[in-house]
């Protein structure tokens, strides 16, 4: 493309003139620039989901981005043009596309798009291309994610990122576990009792944040000198002992991905069976068993007083039943028979063989019909879910759904899932779970009262659709009145402004995006930064990194008390003492060349540390040459498309 050029994007806004399409003319940022002679920046093939996300996440670090998408939205282009990264329009899966893009000179490919095989063929052609390249992929089919890690294609996938954070928050665990070199943390999160000092509280623990009770603020990586009120919501990290230490509880929940005992797990589903066996029992099976019984309790009577067996004795009572059984069920030993018996007994004998079968026939059909009509009815989500408390409950059953369900299963908890689809994909892996799916409107009243919202621990509304998940969300709240305010209800949304003013304006507390909680391992991926973990505290989402020191880089000989005050040092595994994992390093304490740092913060800041460990002496550039001026990053459209 000729510098300075305009280049035209075809989209899909109202109609110009005579029915044809209007066309959006957008500048490339950089015009004096020829993309065949770029350096050091990141291709994004993809705008929508996570891919927006991305981008937007990059910015701040300083990083020059290019975008590659042949159907963008006119929406997401025109954020693009306000925060000026170029856009071309055109397939990812063109080798010229990505030529134009400056695959030569790229310092990662970052492919988001929400189809997988789109996703494969662009990060086939671009390992063809150039085999020293990053390479970071969304994808959600695993044996074809295998195969391309094998090439060294870095494979992530959206639901499995940003599933623990939604599960955390369904359960109220208090805590978010993490492993620094093969040791186990754990961020928890604790009350305070009182007002003190961090250090006073919490001792040697590292205090992460704090959320203010007061007006909600929340302080990222506090110095442990750091006065809190009672009341304040305070998250550290430690070893399980050093928080038992400490006197820190994670609340008694079991830790999300620890097996439930089996034992538990059968009683409750027993328990489930039964009562659900009885919901579903109607009154005519009721009247054809009472029949049956009055039947045999008649014949048992009429038994005991009239058959007379050998010598003229007559027979006991368990006999009686034994014989009327006997002969309502066909068996017929031969030890009892009604020959030779007064002709009035012989006439009740024939009576009871002809009521006692046909009852007995009504009786076990109605069985039959009963269970069968049961599975009919689960198979289709049409049951009524009946005997469950503390259960969670699952709205929308899609690829972030499914991936909550199973790790609710693992934690131990009943699930029932809520979706409108008959025919999606995730049901049979759902019910093969032995899940409970009910295929209906879960903004309907009615919906919510079949699936015992009253007696649930949790709702997770997980559509793709910020509008209906807002409706259901709602809706949810309306129902569970006065529980609303004991009641986890966690809302996944897309759009950041709109979740500012639910949570603002309706008093939602748990408002997740998938795309947020995701992006920044794409974004550490593509930058050399091993991104470990990401979670909230309070509004504030953070990222667990690992960052290898570069020897002469300007981490290089720096003291932890140099850092930025809203980053933390956790651990240092040092690379001259065999691994060893220097936990928690004081303030004083320096990097040294070959060190794995394992930091903590909001990831604006761990991207600053990454910039500032790059800018060594001699090497190339790890950002855009004299940095783009940056304006503070605008929310994407509302109702732009998101992947699920």
């Amino acid at each position: 493309m000729p510098a300075g050029s305009v280049y035209w994007i075809t989209l899909r806004p109202p109609c110009g003139p005579r029915g044809r399409p209007a066309r959006l003319p957008g500048r490339m940022s950089g015009v004096n620039d020829k993309s065949a002679d770029w350096r050091g920046h990141v291709i994004v093939c993809g705008l929508r989901g996570v891919g927006l996300r991305i981008v937007e996440q990059l910015r701040p670090s300083g990083v020059q981005v290019v975008v590659v998408d042949d159907n963008p939205d006119v929406r997401l282009a025109r954020v693009l043009i306000g925060w000026g990264i170029p856009h071309i329009a055109g397939s990812s899966r063109a080798a010229q596309t990505l030529a134009e893009a400056g695959l030569a000179g790229a310092m990662a490919v970052v492919c988001a798009e929400e189809d997988d095989m789109h996703t494969l063929e662009t990060a086939l052609l671009t390992r063809e291309l150039r085999g020293d390249v990053r390479v970071v992929v969304q994808l959600r089919n695993p044996a074809v994610g295998r195969a391309l890690t094998g090439i060294g294609v870095s494979v992530l996938d959206v639901a499995g990122l940003s599933a623990p954070s939604i599960v955390e928050a369904c359960l109220r665990s208090g805590g978010q576990e993490i492993r620094l070199a093969g040791e186990h943390f754990v961020a928890a999160r604790s009350v305070a009792p009182r007002t003190a000092s961090l250090r006073a509280m919490y001792g040697a623990l590292a205090p992460i944040a704090i959320a203010r009770a007061a007006d909600g603020e929340v302080l990222v990586c506090p110095a442990r000198d750091q006065e809190v009120s009672g009341g304040d919501v305070v998250t550290v990290l430690g070893t399980p002992d050093e928080l038992a230490a400490a006197g820190v509880s994670l609340g008694g929940e079991r830790p999300a991905g620890s097996a439930p005992a089996a034992g538990g797990r059968r009683i409750r589903y027993l328990r489930h069976l039964g009562v659900s066996i009885l919901h579903a029992a109607d009154r005519r099976l009721a009247s054809a068993l009472a029949a049956l019984f009055v039947v045999l309790i008649a014949s048992t009577v009429v038994l005991r007083i009239t058959y007379l067996a050998g010598g003229g004795r007559r027979i006991s009572v368990l006999d009686a039943a034994y014989f009327t059984v006997e002969t309502v069920t066909t068996v017929g030993f031969g030890d009892f028979a009604f020959r030779g018996q007064a002709p009035g007994l012989m006439i009740a004998a024939i009576c009871l063989m002809l009521l006692g079968a046909m009852f007995v026939a009504v009786f076990f059909a109605m069985v039959t019909n009963m269970l069968i009509s049961r599975r009919i009815e689960e198979s289709l989500g049409r049951q009524r879910i009946t005997g469950l408390t503390g259960h969670v409950l699952v709205i929308g059953l899609g690829s972030v759904g499914i991936q909550v369900v199973e790790r609710l299963l693992a934690a131990g908890s009943d699930v029932v899932v809520i979706d409108k689809n008959e025919n999606n994909r995730y049901l049979g892996q759902a019910r093969a779970l032995g899940v409970p799916v009910v295929i209906a409107d879960a903004t309907l009243p009615q919906t919510l009262e079949s699936v015992r919202l009253g007696s649930a621990s949790a709702v997770a509304v997980l559509t793709s659709d910020d509008l209906a998940n807002l409706e259901t969300g709602l809706a949810v709240r309306d129902q569970l009145g006065a529980r609303w305010e004991h009641t986890p209800v966690v809302l996944r949304l897309f759009d950041r402004q709109l979740a500012r003013s639910v949570k603002h304006n309706f008093g939602f507390a748990f408002v997740r995006s998938t795309a947020a909680l995701a992006a920044p391992w794409f974004v550490g991926a593509a930058l050399g930064l091993d991104v470990l973990n990401t979670f909230y505290a309070g509004n504030e989402l953070l990222l667990v990194a690992r960052l290898t020191v570069t020897p002469g880089g300007g981490l290089h000989g720096l003291a932890m008390r140099d850092l930025a005050a809203r980053t933390r040092v956790l651990a240092i595994s040092r690379s001259k003492d065999g691994g060893y994992l220097e936990h928690p390093p004081r303030r004083g304490t320096r990097f040294h060349a070959g060190d794995q740092a394992y930091l903590i913060g909001p990831y604006e800041e761990l991207l600053a540390v990454l910039r500032r460990d790059s800018a060594q002496a001699g090497a190339a550039p790890l950002f855009w040459p004299g940095g783009a001026t940056l304006r503070a990053p605008q929310d994407p459209p509302r109702g732009a498309s998101r992947s699920e």
